[in-house]
């Protein structure tokens, strides 16, 4: 199966697991139940997921072994946006071609569901499957993705980031926000799927490997789309991290320059999992995929 029906069919997965493990109508109150619906569905590219279930494959693991896990990395990623979007941080009127949580909830809620999200990925990794066979690798999984999700992570990228603001940085500044900012996550996604397959040390390294190479790229391909992208396109606000003087890869090293340093991000990462062989071919495509986005 080529890229973009394999992307189709597993970006279908996810819907599907996210809606079976939103919490059930009834359970909870309905406006935070509605807050995560909005900001859940319709998502965006779900490639963090995608990246797990594609790591998984690659290993001869079951799909239905990391969905769980995938699910939860997704909750993850969209309380996070929800939480970026509030006034207090980037302040932002739209995402994903439609006004923001806060805009349609208010702040309050749109804070409540980000937590809510947060915490029901945790309540759902831990739970699923149930297979007492897994339940060391549910461990580790877990383990990772908080890892990946808090200080060490993307709260400790989203600090610097707020630091940085305004200010001259450096290249070693700049990788260390984005590493914590939004290639924690990513690279956790890639190796859980490894953990999830039951994949050797080695085997996980090569993905961590992968998945660092691959965050890199997306951050930067993230940074240019900011500055050329067209809010149609991208269903964003456009222009914002530029007149906010962030930090970014454009602002320090250009258009073309972060361009060519996402290619060879790409390179590398298709190079950290050469041992995998044709196993390791739809991982490669999608760091190319990755690098040559235009949304």
């Amino acid at each position: 199966m080529s890229l973009l029906p394999r992307l189709r069919r597993d970006r279908r997965l996810v819907e599907a697991a996210l809606r079976r493990y939103l919490p059930v109508a009834g359970s909870v109150p309905l406006t935070v139940r509605r807050a995560l619906a909005y900001s859940l569905f319709p998502g965006g590219k779900r490639l963090r997921p995608i990246l797990s279930i594609a790591a998984c494959r690659a290993l001869g693991g079951r799909v239905a072994d990391v969905l769980p896990a995938a699910a939860a990395i997704e909750m993850i990623h969209t309380y996070s946006l929800i939480h970026d979007d509030l006034p207090a941080l980037d302040n932002d009127d739209l995402r994903r071609g439609r006004a923001t949580s806060h805009r349609v909830f208010g702040e309050a809620m749109a804070i409540l569901a980000g937590d809510a999200l947060l915490t029901h990925a945790f309540e759902i990794a831990a739970s699923y499957p149930a297979h007492r066979k897994l339940a060391a690798r549910k461990v580790r999984a877990i383990r990772l993705l908080a890892r990946a999700a808090g200080v060490t992570g993307m709260i400790g990228g989203q600090v610097l980031d707020l630091e940085a603001e305004g200010r001259s940085f450096s290249y070693g500044t700049l990788l260390r926000i984005h590493r914590g900012k939004t290639g924690a996550l990513i690279s956790a996604a890639v190796q859980i799927g490894g953990i999830m397959a039951g994949g050797s040390p080695e085997d996980v390294r090569s993905l961590r490997a992968y998945g660092d190479s691959v965050g890199l790229a997306f951050q930067i391909i993230d940074d240019i789309l900011d500055r050329e992208g067209t809010t149609h396109r991208l269903g964003k606000t456009i222009g914002k991290d530029a007149r906010a003087r962030k930090a970014t890869f454009p602002a320090l090293l250009g258009i073309d320059e972060s361009r060519r340093r996402a290619r060879e991000a790409a390179r590398r990462a298709s190079r950290s999992i050469s041992d995998l062989g044709t196993r390791g071919r739809p991982l490669d495509e999608l760091a190319h995929f990755i690098v040559e986005r235009v949304s």
